[in-house]
C-alpha cells in the first residue's frame, strides 16, 4: 500500500482565492433559528427548521409548495432526573417549534423562502466526519471550558473549514452537547454560557456554531452518550434524530427512558455498492454489560440488525459512537497511565454474537467519544476504526504509549497499524476513489491537512504515525 505524504500548509493567498469562490448563500428568514437536512432509513432525507414563529414555514420543492408539519412545539419539560445532582439541574425550556417534511428520493431543488437546502447526491464521495463538538461545562469533573475563547472552543471555525471542503455528506459521529452545568462565577472563560439542556444550551452547543456545515450538506446524526436520556436527550428526539417523534420516546419522563434510550440500526446508501450503518449506543457502559441487562439485550439485538443491513452492500461503513477498537489514556488516582480499551459493554454483547465484534462485512467503523483523533488497522479479521472525536470539546491530553503494538483494544484485536493526533482541534474528510477504497485526510481548524491515511478493503494506514 502506497502512502501519501502529507502537504505542506495551505498557502494564505490560496485560501483567500479558494474561499473568495464560494458560493455565497442567501439568508434565512429572521424568524427561522436553523434549517438543515438528516438522513435516515435507506437515506430517506428530510428538512428540518427550527423556528419561533407561530407556525411551520412553506418549503419550494421542485416549483411546489410543500407545508411543512410541527414535528415539537414549544414547551418546557419538568426538571427530571440527570447525570448531575438535583442543585446542579434545571427545566429543560424549547420556546421553539421544531417543523420538517420529507423530502421525495427524485427531488431536484428544495429553498425555503429562496435559500436552498442541501440534497442527497446519488453517490457520496467526499463525506466530511466529526464527533464530540460541544463545550464542557462538567462540575463532576471540574471541566471549565472556556467556550467564550474561539481557540479554546473552537468549533465554529472547523465548522466553516469542513464547509468549504464542500462535501457530499456530513457524518458526526456524536456528543453535540456539553454544556451541563453552570461555569462557576468568576470564570471569564465561559462567562454568561447557557446551560443545561434546553434550546438555548443547544443552539449556542451546536446548532450556531455549526450553522455553515449544515448549508453545506445533509447530515447522518449518530447518537452519543451526551444524547441519552439522563443528559441532552430531550433535545436529540427533537432535533435531530430522523425518526418520527412519539410520545415515550423523548426522554422527558424517568420512566420512558428504557424506550427514549435505544434505537433500531439503519442504513443509508452511499452509493457503488456501499452503504453507512448507523448504531445508536448512547447507553452502553464502560463498565461493561452482563446478560439480563437491558443494554446487553438491546445491542445484542443491534448488532443481528446490523449484520443483517450489512449483507445489502459488499462494503459497509460503521457509524456509532463508542470505538468497539480504539483506545485512550488518563491518570488513574496515583497518577499512573491507564489505558482505556475499546467500550466493554458493546464488546460483551456484541461479542456474545461474533466474538470477532463486527459484521464480516464491514469495513471500517466512525466513532468519536475519546477526544482525540486515531486509527487503527488489524492484523487479525478485524475492521479498521477511525475516532474523530477532536472537533471542539476539550481534549484528551494524557500521551498515548508511543509502542502499540502489544495493546490489543479488544480481545484478540492484534494492531499492525495505527496513527493519532492529540491536543489538536479538527474534522477527518473520506474521499471515494474505488469500489473498496478511500483516501482519508485529517484536517486542523484550519482545514489544513495534518495526515494522510488510504483505507483498502478493511486495511488502513497512515502517512504519519503521530501528528506533532
Amino acid at each position: 500500500m502506497r502512502l501519501l505524504p502529507v502537504p505542506s500548509l495551505l498557502p494564505a493567498a490560496l485560501a483567500a482565492a479558494l474561499l473568495a469562490g464560494c458560493a455565497t448563500t442567501a439568508p434565512l428568514p429572521p424568524d427561522v433559528l436553523s434549517s438543515y437536512v438528516v438522513l435516515g432509513e435507506e437515506g430517506a432525507a428530510t428538512a428540518r427548521v427550527i423556528t419561533v414563529a407561530a407556525a411551520c414555514p412553506t418549503l419550494d420543492v421542485d416549483g411546489r409548495p410543500v407545508p411543512m408539519s410541527v414535528r415539537a412545539a414549544p414547551a418546557t419539560i419538568a426538571q427530571r432526573p440527570t447525570a448531575s445532582a438535583p442543585a446542579d439541574s434545571k427545566p429543560s425550556a424549547f420556546p421553539v417549534l421544531a417543523c420538517e417534511a420529507p423530502l421525495p428520493a427524485d427531488t431536484q431543488r428544495a429553498a425555503l423562502a429562496g435559500s436552498p437546502l442541501p440534497l442527497p447526491r446519488h453517490e457520496a464521495r467526499r463525506i466530511v466526519v466529526i464527533g464530540d463538538t460541544g463545550c464542557r461545562l462538567k462540575k463532576a469533573d471540574h471541566a471549565w471550558q472556556a467556550c467564550n475563547d474561539t481557540e479554546q472552543f473552537p468549533f465554529a471555525g472547523v465548522a466553516a473549514a469542513a464547509a468549504r471542503w464542500q462535501p457530499d455528506l456530513v457524518v458526526h459521529v456524536g456528543d453535540y452537547h456539553y454544556r451541563e452545568n453552570p461555569c462557576p462565577d468568576g470564570n471569564a472563560g465561559c462567562a454568561g454560557s447557557p446551560w443545561g439542556y434546553g434550546w438555548d444550551t443547544w443552539r449556542e452547543d451546536f446548532f450556531r456554531p455549526a450553522e455553515p456545515l449544515l448549508r453545506a450538506a445533509p447530515w447522518v446524526v449518530v447518537r452519543g452518550n451526551h444524547e441519552s436520556c439522563t443528559r441532552a436527550g430531550q433535545g436529540w428526539w427533537r432535533f435531530l434524530d430522523p425518526r418520527p417523534l412519539q410520545a415515550g420516546r423523548d426522554c422527558n419522563a424517568q420512566a420512558d427512558d428504557a424506550i427514549g434510550n435505544y434505537s433500531d440500526p439503519y442504513a443509508v446508501p452511499l452509493g457503488g455498492d456501499a452503504q453507512l450503518l448507523v448504531v445508536d449506543t448512547a447507553a452502553t457502559s464502560w463498565r461493561g454489560l452482563q446478560p439480563g441487562d437491558t443494554g446487553f439485550a438491546r445491542y445484542r439485538d443491534a448488532y443481528v440488525q446490523a449484520e443483517t443491513l450489512s449483507r445489502r452492500t459488499t462494503w459497509n461503513l460503521l457509524a456509532n459512537h463508542h470505538p468497539v477498537l480504539g483506545f485512550g489514556a488518563s491518570l488513574d488516582k496515583a497518577s499512573q497511565l491507564r489505558l482505556e480499551l475499546g467500550d466493554a459493554g458493546l464488546q460483551q454483547s456484541f461479542g456474545s454474537v461474533n466474538p470477532l465484534l463486527l459484521p464480516p462485512r464491514v469495513q471500517a467503523l466512525l466513532s468519536g467519544h475519546v477526544h482525540m483523533w486515531q486509527q487503527a488497522s488489524f492484523k487479525t479479521s478485524h475492521p479498521s476504526q477511525f475516532v474523530a472525536g477532536f472537533s471542539g470539546t476539550m481534549e484528551d491530553v494524557v500521551p498515548l504509549p508511543e509502542e502499540v503494538s502489544a495493546i490489543q483494544p479488544a480481545p484478540g484485536a492484534v494492531i499492525a497499524h495505527f496513527s493519532a493526533w492529540q491536543g489538536g482541534f479538527g474534522f477527518m474528510t473520506m474521499e471515494r476513489t474505488g469500489p473498496d477504497t478511500w483516501q482519508v485526510a485529517v484536517h486542523d481548524r484550519g482545514g489544513n491537512v495534518r495526515n494522510r491515511c488510504q483505507l483498502q478493503g478493511r486495511v488502513s494506514s497512515c502517512a504519519v504515525a503521530r501528528v506533532p
